[in-house]
């Protein structure tokens, strides 16, 4: 019999069966925290989003495609911020929970946003993280990361030409404490749920987007500063100004 690899294991492994699901009461006293923030770092606000009217849905669906080709003309920082809110903004405070743009197992929410930003008007080339809570940019790095983004992405060019390049990590731990080993499926679904929103964003404000499933983990890990272990880099998504 062919012996099973690792992601054969991990689908064995992480189902529900009915009677056998991982029962007890949650601990929340060590419920990890929901929002990361990077205190000591410079911070830049965004342009409020906007939060009606718009394309119609449909329309967007309709255009909706990979781009991989973009203009050279730097992107607007108001439509980055309606891409970020978009995408993991808050849509709803209730008491000291605030609900997201695209939904989240157990609203747990494990999923960061960083930035690689290679040309927005306004804002400094470099990297970025996304703190949502405030809708405001935490500078991680400034310069230029073009070539380091498209590098980590499996050396895909259109990383280096993008204006910029969000990439997603989990924070395996939100989701764990709750799902235990079955949290890695949600993290890895919540990530869709954003990407997709973003895509669809993106078609709405004239630009354009591809998905980037491949690459080099411990690479675009080094470059967020993250240990690849605790947070790991799980997907990246290219945006600019698609060409005509």
């Amino acid at each position: 019999m062919k012996k099973d690899g690792i992601g054969d294991t991990f689908q064995q492994e992480t189902k529900y069966r009915r009677g056998h699901l991982s029962g007890g009461g949650l601990d929340w006293a060590t419920k990890p925290e929901t929002y990361k923030r990077y205190p000591s770092v410079p911070r830049i606000a965004l342009s409020p989003p906007q939060t009606e009217g718009g394309a119609s849905i449909w329309d967007v669906l309709r255009k909706r495609r990979s781009e991989r080709r973009y203009q050279r003309a730097p992107l607007q920082e108001a439509d980055l911020s309606q891409l970020l809110w978009a995408s993991q903004g808050i849509t709803q405070a209730r008491q000291s929970h605030g609900f997201r743009a695209a939904p989240s197992a157990g609203a747990l929410y494990p999923v960061e946003t960083y930035l690689v930003i290679n040309a927005v008007e306004g804002i400094e080339p470099g990297v970025y993280h996304y703190e949502i809570e405030n809708h405001v940019l935490e500078q991680l790095k400034t310069g230029d990361f073009s070539a380091e983004i498209a590098q980590a992405a499996l050396d895909q060019e259109m990383a280096a030409r993008a204006n910029v390049v969000f990439v997603w990590t989990g924070v395996f731990g939100r989701s764990k404490w709750k799902y235990k080993q079955r949290a890695y499926r949600y993290v890895y679904l919540d990530t869709g749920h954003i990407t997709e929103n973003l895509a669809l964003a993106a078609v709405a404000l004239g630009l354009g987007s591809c998905q980037i499933g491949a690459l080099y983990d411990e690479e675009a890990n080094a470059l967020l500063g993250v240990d690849g272990v605790e947070e790991s880099t799980i997907y990246m998504t290219t945006v600019g100004r698609p060409q005509p």
